[in-house]
């Protein structure tokens, strides 16, 4: 429940620049394919330079608060993986695929999910405004998706589907998190979330990729350094501020 017009307008803003931020790491993404790097290596380098700025909002917001009990743990860990691991691991697989452009719009589909799971596990009523919206950007996705699929294929069939997957993994994550961030605090749920995250995508790396991959060119680095700043710690800790104040399906 949103408390004032002030709240509303505040988490608004939040949500709005972070959902700009994340639009950025697309363009990045696709900048650094250029260099021949696959999306396990870039998502390596993505979280490793944003952990630190993780474990610091982690240690921050957790000073002097209780202990998290079991059964919040096993919710962060799961936040951790749908949203910030899975979640962009299946979006970075897509954009081999397909444009940012597409990307994007696909993406933009993430409320009309967030709804449907709203309504389906938690029993929220659908508005038939939020139906309408639904309507208006499936037809957009519709028509945009069958043009570049008329060019591509089925190789843009299997993006699209990949960040699809993406967005359906996130809108769970929004979902989940909504419910936990009253409990735990945006800045601390966002640090120990992302904090899992980072340690899946090491994980994966080490176990998928020989260490000779790590050696890729001067531009991945910096454009996943700008990547784990600018359109990774920064959006993600928005976006929870945003949902704190106005709930994940408006936030969304």
């Amino acid at each position: 429940m949103v408390a004032s017009a002030r709240q509303l307008w505040v988490g608004l803003g939040f949500a709005v620049l972070g959902a700009v931020a994340f639009s950025a790491k697309a363009i990045v993404v696709k900048l650094a394919y250029r260099y021949n790097v696959d999306a396990i290596t870039l998502l390596m380098y993505r979280m490793l330079f944003a952990l630190p700025f993780f474990a610091l909002m982690a240690w921050w917001a957790g000073r002097g608060q209780a202990r998290l009990t079991a059964e919040q743990w096993w919710r962060v860990l799961w936040v951790g993986f749908s949203g910030y691991y899975l979640a962009s691991f299946l979006d970075f697989a897509g954009l081999q695929f397909i444009s940012a452009s597409l990307e994007r719009l696909i993406l933009y589909l993430n409320p009309t999910v967030v709804l449907l799971l709203g309504w389906r596990l938690y029993g929220r009523r659908i508005q038939p405004q939020q139906v309408l919206a639904m309507a208006i950007s499936y037809t957009g996705v519709m028509v945009v998706f069958g043009h570049e699929l008329h060019f591509d294929g089925w190789v843009t069939l299997l993006g699209g589907g990949l960040v699809f997957a993406s967005a359906i993994s996130y809108a769970v994550y929004l979902l989940m998190s909504g419910e936990l961030v009253k409990q735990v605090g945006s800045m601390r749920l966002v640090g120990l979330a992302s904090l899992v995250a980072s340690g899946f995508c090491l994980v994966q790396f080490a176990l998928l990729r020989p260490m000779s991959a790590a050696w890729v060119a001067p531009e991945v680095i910096q454009l996943s350094l700008f990547n784990a700043v600018f359109c990774t710690a920064v959006p993600v800790l928005l976006v929870m501020l945003g949902i704190e104040r106005i709930g994940a399906a408006l936030a969304a």
